[in-house]
C-alpha cells in the first residue's frame, strides 16, 4: 500500500524522525536475559542443488529469542511439517532438518522458508530452491548424413541436454581428436559446428558433439554425424571462381539486430558467426565510443567478451563481416540490469512506550525491485493496525504500546532475484542492566591507553557516570573519556591512575553499578635491539636482544624469537644450531636457509615490544645453469646462460673458462671476462682444437663453483693469427748476431706444420731480405760485421698458410771491447777525503757496442806522513751513461793516489787512461786505539794512551777532558787540559775528590781539528792505594755523551757549591767522624772494605741506579766487571754538559759530500751500495773558558 507524498506529511514526518532518533536505539543487540521476539542466526543459501555425489543437503534455520522460538517450514508457499517424514533428520531446539541421498529425492524439490515464533513475534528466513537435477542425455537418434555442395555453408547442430550449469562443449572424432578449428570453422555459444564454406577434407564420418557438466561431474556425448561434402567439377578455372566466391552474410545471429540483457557482473558476450568465400573477417565496435577496458575478442575474431559487465557497458554495439566482395553487419542493444540492492535495511529498534517508531525500507536494481511488508511473516494489509501507516518506502508506529513488538520483515525482488531483511521492534521500558561482569580487573601499561567496559542495557538509554575509590565525584580530566558504549577510556596512564572504579548506570526506571580494578605496570621495553646484518656463509651470527619489563612480572615474562613470522622452538632437534646466551641468538654454521627477519618478542600478561632486524647471507654465486652453443661459425661460438642465485652480493664478472683436449687436457684456463649484465659472449676461438666450456660468476665475496661443461666443439684449422712476440737480438761474439723470441704456444698453432720464417737485412745499407725458415725459436746469424744494425722480421705459418705480416724490429750485431781510452783525465781534490775527476768521453765509433758507461780504479800509494810508498788495494766505482765526470769519495786524508779511467759495453771493459797522481789533504785523526787509567788514588787518577793509527796529518798534540758524575741530578762542571805535546802518552790527573766517579775524555788533533772522542770512567780510592787489575775496582769503561762546555753563568768552580760529593766524601770531613775512626780503626777499616768490595760487587749508587733504569745504547754490551777499560764508542754529551767545548763542530760548518759539488749521479759504488759523507768536519781551536787544578805529566 503506497500513499502519495504531500508537503504537510512530509514536514510531519520530518519531526518525528528527529523525536524517534532521540528515543530509539537503532541496530541493537538485546540481550537473552531480555524477553525479545526471535532473531534469525543462520539460513540456507538461495539455492541448493542435490548433486549425485552428496550424501545429503542440510535446510538450515537457526534464531535466537526469549523465549525460545519454534520452528516451521513451508514448502511451495505451504505448510511443511518435516518433522512428521522419519526420513528426514532433525536436530532438537533447532529448525534445521537434513534430506538424505537415498535416491529418491525428485518428491523434495521445491521452494522452502523458515519461520522462527515465540510469543513475541515472528522471524522469516529467506527462501530456498532445492534442486534435484537430473542426469543429462542426448536422445537416441539416428541422423542422417548432412550432404552439402564445395563452397557452401553448413551447421552441425548439438542441441545439449538441460543440467547443471555450467555447459561446456565439445566437438571431437570417435578416435577424441579435436575438431581444428579457425576462421572458417568455429563453435557457437549454443554449441553448434559452423562452417563459413565446406572444403573435401570436411568430408567425414565422425563428427561427435560432447557436453561436459563439470558440477555433476557429467560428460554425454551425442550421436556421431557423417558430412559429406560435393566437390565441384572446375572445367574452367576462371569461371569456377566466379561461381565459389560470395559476399559475406551472417549464420548467427539471424536479423539485422538483436537485444542482448544480462546481469551485473556476469561476462558480456556478443557472437557473429559469418559465410562467405574468402572467409570473411569480423569487426567490433560499440556505436559511439570505443570497445570498453579489458574487452577481449576471441574465436578468430567472431566473439567478443566484455568481463564482469556493468552499467556503464550498455550500449549498442555493432559486428561488422568482411572479404573483397562486401561485408554484412549486425546491431546489438545490450541491456545490463541489476538485482535487488539494499539502500536502506529496515534495523530492530528498542523503543521507549509512548514514543512513534520509524521502519524505513529502501533497495535499487534494474528492473526498479517491488517492496512487500510483512509483520510476524504474514502480510500488512492481512494484519492491520491503528497507529500503524505507510509512508512511501517508511512505516510509521504513532505512540507505540508494548503490543506494537513484533518482528517486520521486507523484502525487494525483482526477475534477478530477492532480499529479505527482519527488524525486530521492541516497545519496552527496562531500569539498566550492566552485562559486564562486576570486580573485573584490568591491567594498564604506563604511558599507555587502557579501556575499563560498563556496557548497560535499558530503555530509555542509561546515562553513564565513573568514580574512583569510592569517590562520589565522577573522573575528570583530559586523559578520561566516556564513550557512548559506556567504557572509560584513560589515555597516557600513570601510576597514580591504579585503583578501584566504579561505574554508575541510571535511567528513569532504575539505577545499577559495578566495580572495576586497574593495575598500573611498567611498559615492556627493548632496550638492545637486533641490527641488520650481512654475513657470510658458515659463520656465525649474533642477534642480541635485552627488554625491561615490571618486576611484578618476573616469572610470567618470556622473550621469544621468531623467524619469519614463525617462532623459533630451541628444543627442536631441527634448529640445533640455534641456542639463546645472555639474551643473545646465536646461530652457528649459518646456511641459506637462515636467511629471513628475525623478530625478538619481550612479552608479559599485558604488554609486549619487539623488535626485528634482517640477516641477509652473503655467499658466492651458485653454477650457472643451462648453458647452450649457437650461431656456431668456425672459429667463433655463442655461449648463453642463465645466471646462478648472487646470494645477495651482486655478480661482478662473469669467467668463461675453457678446457682443450690436445694440448692440455683436464686443465681449465680463463678464455673471457664479461660484465655482470651479460648472460652470453661470442668466444673468438683457436683452429683445429676441441674446447668445452664453463662459466662461473664472482661477487665481493669470491668466485663460485663452474658450471657443468658443454658439449664438445671442434673448430676447423687454420693459418696462425699471430707471430712471435718479444723478439730479441743479441750479439755475444763479434761476429754473430742471435735472434731469439718467444715461441707461439701450443694452442696458436691453429693447425699442423708450424713452422717460423726468419728475415733479417742490415739497415744501414740497402739489400734484399734474408729468409731462412726454421722450427725452432732462435737463430743465429754467422759472419756479421761488429756492431751494425740490422732489421729483422718474424712470420709463423703452418700448413693451412702465412701469419699475418710481421712487424720489423731493429737490432745489432755483435759487440767488441773499446779500442781506446778517455782522454785529458784530470783531478780536483774537493777536500780531504773526497775528489773530482774529469775526462773527454771515447768517440762512439771506437765504443763498438752500446756504451755501459764508465769506470774509475785507484788505489793508495802512501801515507804523508810516512815517506816510504806501498800500494794499497785497488778500489773500483762504476758510473753509467754517457758522462765526463764523477766523484770519489771515502779517500784517506793527507795521502797520495792514484787513478785511471777505462770505458765498457756489454762485452767488456775498454783500455785504462794513463795513471794520474794526486795527493789528499790533512783531516782530523782517527780515534785513539787505546785509553785506559793505569793507577787510581784518593785524589788521583793516572792515564795513559796510545796516539791513532791513522792521525789523518801531523799531530799537534791531544785534548783531555773530565767531569764528575756522581749519583746526583746534575754533573760536574766540565774540565779540560790542552796537551801540545804530541809524543806525550800518559797523564795524572790530581786534586780529584776522594771515592767519587768521573768520567775522562781523550781526543787526538791535528791542525784540522780534534778527532773522535774515547771515553773511560773511574771511581777514586778512599786511601791511596795501587791500581790493580783485578775486577771490582772503582774503574768503568763508559760510553758517554761528548763532554759539553757549560754556559759561564752555570760554571759552579767548586765540587762542594754543586753538592757533588759522595756520601761518603762528605762523612769524612766531619770530626765526629775521624774519632769515631781513630777509636775503633781496624774494625772500622775491615767494615768499609767489606762494604766497598760488596758495593762494586752488587751495591747500586745512585749513578748506576740511573745507568740501569736509562741504560746508554751504545754500553749495553758492557760487562759490570770490566775494569778501567777504554771505549772507542760514538761519544754523546752528558746531561748537564750543556754544550760542547771550542772543539767541536760548528753547526754551520757541515762536512763535503757528494751532493756539495753537484755530482748526484755518483750515488752508488761497484756493488750498488750507497755512499755517505765521507770528509771530516773542520774543528777551530779556542781556549777553555774554565781553569783546572794543576795537573802534571806522568
Amino acid at each position: 500500500m503506497r500513499l502519495q507524498r504531500s508537503p504537510a506529511l512530509a514536514a510531519v514526518l520530518i519531526i518525528i524522525t528527529c523525536v524517534c532518533a532521540f528515543y530509539t536505539t537503532a541496530a541493537i543487540n538485546i540481550p537473552l536475559e531480555i524477553e525479545q521476539p526471535p532473531t534469525i542466526t543462520a539460513q540456507p543459501p538461495s539455492s541448493l542443488i542435490a548433486f549425485p555425489f552428496d550424501e545429503s543437503f542440510p535446510m538450515t534455520c537457526e534464531a535466537k529469542g526469549n523465549p525460545r522460538p519454534e520452528f516451521r517450514w513451508t514448502k511451495n508457499g505451504q505448510e511443511f511439517n518435516h518433522s512428521v517424514d522419519p526420513r528426514l533428520m532433525k536436530e532438537e531446539n533447532s529448525g534445521t532438518f537434513v534430506i538424505p541421498n537415498n535416491g529418491n529425492l525428485t518428491e523434495y524439490q521445491g521452494t522452502y522458508r523458515c519461520y522462527a515464533s515465540n510469543t513475541l513475534g515472528t522471524a522469516v528466513s529467506q527462501e530456498v530452491e532445492f534442486i534435484v537435477s537430473n542426469e543429462p542425455k542426448f536422445p537416441k537418434e539416428t541422423l542422417d548424413p548432412v550432404k552439402v555442395d564445395e563452397g557452401q555453408p553448413f551447421i552441425l547442430k548439438c542441441d545439449p541436454p538441460t543440467g547443471i550449469p555450467p555447459l561446456q562443449i565439445y566437438w571431437m572424432t570417435i578416435n577424441m581428436q579435436h575438431i581444428q578449428q579457425d576462421e572458417r570453422v568455429s563453435v557457437g555459444l549454443n554449441g553448434d559446428l559452423y562452417f563459413s564454406h565446406a572444403v573435401e577434407k570436411d568430408s567425414r564420418t565422425d563428427y561427435c558433439c560432447f557436453a561436459s557438466f563439470p558440477r555433476i561431474r557429467t560428460i554425454v556425448q551425442k550421436t556421431a554425424m557423417s558430412v559429406h561434402v560435393k566437390p565441384i567439377i572446375k572445367c574452367a578455372p576462371l569461371s569456377a571462381n566466379a561461381i565459389l566466391e560470395r559476399r559475406p552474410s551472417l549464420l548467427t545471429p539471424p536479423g539485422v539486430q538483436s537485444e542482448k540483457q544480462l546481469v551485473k557482473g556476469d561476462d558480456l558476450e556478443l557472437e557473429c558467426i559469418p559465410e562467405g568465400i574468402p572467409t570473411p573477417k569480423v569487426e567490433w565496435v560499440k556505436i559511439g565510443l570505443g570497445l570498453p577496458d579489458g574487452a577481449e575478442v576471441e574465436n578468430h575474431g567472431k566473439l567478443l567478451i566484455i568481463p564482469r559487465a556493468d552499467q556503464k557497458d550498455s550500449g549498442k554495439y555493432m559486428c561488422k563481416a568482411k572479404n573483397p566482395l562486401g561485408e554484412a553487419v549486425h546491431y546489438f542493444t545490450v541491456t545490463v540490469e541489476e538485482p535487488p540492492e539494499w539502500v536502506s535495511e529496515p534495523q530492530s529498534q528498542l523503543s521507549m512506550i509512548g514514543t512513534d517508531v520509524l521502519i524505513k525500507c529502501s533497495a535499487r536494481g534494474t528492473p526498479e525491485p517491488s517492496i512487500t511488508w510483512r509483520v510476524n511473516g504474514v502480510p500488512l494489509k492481512d494484519s492491520p493496525a491503528a497507529n500503524r501507516r505507510i509512508f512511501d518506502d517508511t512505516i510509521i508506529i504513532r505512540n507505540s504500546k508494548a503490543s506494537d513488538s513484533a518482528v517486520y520483515q521486507c523484502e525487494a525482488s525483482n526477475r534477478h532475484g530477492s532480499l529479505l531483511s527482519n527488524a525486530n521492534i521492541m516497545i519496552r521500558n527496562l531500569p539498566p542492566m550492566i552485562l559486564t561482569k562486576d570486580g573485573e580487573g584490568y591491567f594498564a601499561v604506563e604511558s599507555r591507553g587502557v579501556t575499563l567496559h560498563c556496557n548497560a542495557f535499558s530503555s530509555p538509554p542509561s546515562t553513564i557516570t565513573w568514580s574512583k575509590d569510592d569517590s562520589s565525584e565522577s573522573v575528570e580530566g583530559s586523559r578520561f573519556k566516556i564513550h557512548d558504549d559506556g567504557s572509560l577510556e584513560i589515555s597516557r596512564a600513570e601510576k597514580s591512575d591504579a585503583g578501584q572504579y566504579t561505574c554508575l548506570a541510571k535511567n528513569t526506571e532504575g539505577s545499577s553499578n559495578i566495580d572495576a580494578m586497574l593495575y598500573v605496570k611498567d611498559a615492556t621495553r627493548i632496550v638492545v635491539t637486533p641490527e641488520d646484518q650481512q654475513i657470510l656463509k658458515g659463520s656465525e651470527a649474533l642477534l642480541s636482544c635485552l627488554a625491561e619489563y615490571d618486576e611484578s612480572f618476573s616469572h610470567d615474562f618470556e622473550l621469544v624469537w621468531e623467524k619469519d613470522d614463525i617462532e623459533i622452538s630451541f628444543n627442536d632437534t631441527v634448529n640445533l644450531r640455534y641456542f639463546v646466551e645472555d639474551s643473545v641468538l646465536h646461530i652457528v654454521n649459518v646456511s641459506h636457509g637462515d636467511q629471513g627477519v628475525y623478530r625478538c618478542v619481550a612479552r608479559t600478561p599485558v604488554d609486549q615490544d619487539e623488535a626485528s632486524a634482517l640477516l641477509m647471507v652473503l655467499d658466492v654465486p651458485d653454477a650457472p645453469e643451462n648453458l647452450v652453443l649457437s650461431e656456431h661459425r668456425g672459429r667463433s661460438v655463442k655461449l648463453t646462460w642463465i645466471p646462478g642465485d648472487d646470494h645477495n652480493s651482486s655478480i661482478t664478472d662473469f669467467i668463461i673458462e675453457y678446457e682443450e683436449n690436445k694440448w692440455e687436457m683436464g686443465k681449465w684456463r680463463e678464455l673471457l671476462r664479461v660484465s655482470r649484465n651479460q648472460n652470453s659472449a661470442v668466444l673468438r676461438l683457436h683452429g683445429h682444437v676441441e674446447y668445452r666450456f664453463r662459466v662461473y660468476g664472482v661477487n665481493s665475496v669470491g668466485a663460485g663453483p663452474p658450471s657443468k661443461p658443454t658439449e664438445m666443439y671442434r673448430t676447423p684449422p687454420a693459418a696462425p693469427d699471430k707471430n712471435p712476440e718479444n723478439i730479441k737480438i743479441e750479439g755475444h761474439l763479434p761476429h754473430e748476431m742471435d735472434i731469439n723470441w718467444e715461441p707461439l704456444l701450443p694452442i696458436e698453432h691453429n693447425g699442423p706444420g708450424l713452422e717460423y720464417k726468419v728475415s733479417y737485412r742490415r739497415q744501414d745499407v740497402e739489400e734484399e731480405w734474408t729468409e731462412h725458415t726454421v722450427k725452432r725459436h732462435s737463430f743465429v746469424v754467422k759472419n756479421t760485421p761488429t756492431f751494425v744494425p740490422y732489421e729483422i722480421k718474424v712470420q709463423a705459418k703452418n700448413n693451412q698458410g702465412w701469419g699475418p705480416e710481421p712487424r720489423i724490429v731493429s737490432g745489432y750485431s755483435g759487440e767488441d771491447f773499446p779500442s781506446t781510452a778517455p782522454d785529458d783525465v784530470a783531478v780536483e781534490v774537493m777536500n780531504s777525503s773526497v775528489v773530482k775527476v774529469t775526462w773527454t768521453p771515447v768517440h762512439k765509433d771506437k765504443l763498438r757496442g752500446h756504451l755501459g758507461g764508465y769506470r774509475i780504479n785507484w788505489w793508495r800509494l802512501r801515507s804523508l806522513v810516512d815517506s816510504k810508498k806501498r800500494h794499497g788495494d785497488k778500489h773500483m766505482l762504476t758510473f753509467p751513461g754517457d758522462r765526463n765526470h764523477a766523484t770519489v769519495p771515502g779517500l784517506t786524508p793527507f795521502s797520495e793516489y792514484s787513478l785511471i779511467v777505462m770505458t765498457f759495453n756489454g762485452r767488456g771493459n775498454g783500455p785504462g787512461s794513463h795513471p794520474i797522481n794526486f795527493k789528499t789533504p790533512e783531516g782530523v785523526p782517527e780515534k785513539n786505539p787505546v785509553f785506559r787509567v793505569t793507577d787510581v788514588q784518593r785524589h788521583s787518577i793516572s792515564l795513559t794512551w796510545t796516539p791513532p793509527s791513522e792521525p789523518n796529518g801531523i799531530l799537534t798534540g791531544y785534548l783531555l777532558e773530565y767531569q764528575l758524575i756522581n749519583g746526583t741530578e746534575e754533573v760536574g762542571a766540565l774540565q779540560t787540559i790542552d796537551i801540545n805535546n804530541p809524543k806525550t802518552s800518559k797523564w795524572v790527573l790530581r786534586d780529584l775528590e776522594p771515592l767519587s766517579k768521573y768520567k775522562l775524555y781523550l781526543r787526538s788533533c791535528t791542525t784540522k781539528g780534534c778527532g773522535p772522542v774515547v771515553s773511560e770512567e773511574c771511581t777514586t780510592d778512599l786511601e791511596t792505594s795501587e791500581l790493580q787489575t783485578v775486577p771490582g775496582r772503582p774503574c768503568e769503561s763508559a760510553s758517554t755523551p761528548a763532554p759539553s762546555t757549560p754556559k759561564p753563568h752555570k760554571t759552579k768552580p767548586t765540587r762542594s757549591s754543586i753538592g757533588l760529593a759522595s756520601v761518603h766524601g762528605g762523612i769524612s770531613t766531619q770530626g765526629w767522624f775521624i774519632g769515631l775512626m781513630c777509636a775503633i780503626a781496624l774494625l772500622t777499616l775491615i767494615v768499609l772494605i767489606a762494604c766497598f768490595v760488596n758495593r762494586n760487587k752488587g751495591g747500586k749508587y745512585s749513578v748506576k741506579e740511573k745507568e740501569d733504569l736509562h741504560p746508554d745504547v751504545e754500553s749495553q754490551g758492557m760487562n759490570d766487571d770490566t775494569f778501567c777499560e777504554y771505549s772507542d764508542n760514538d761519544e754523546k754529551p752528558l746531561k748537564g754538559s750543556q754544550h760542547s767545548l771550542s772543539r767541536e763542530i760548528k753547526a754551520g760548518d757541515s762536512g763535503d759530500s757528494l751532493v756539495d759539488y753537484g755530482d748526484e749521479d755518483a750515488q752508488f759504488n761497484e756493488d750498488g751500495s750507497f755512499i755517505g759523507e765521507y770528509g771530516p768536519r773542520k774543528e777551530k781551536r779556542v781556549s777553555a773558558e774554565i781553569k783546572a787544578p794543576v795537573q802534571t805529566p806522568a
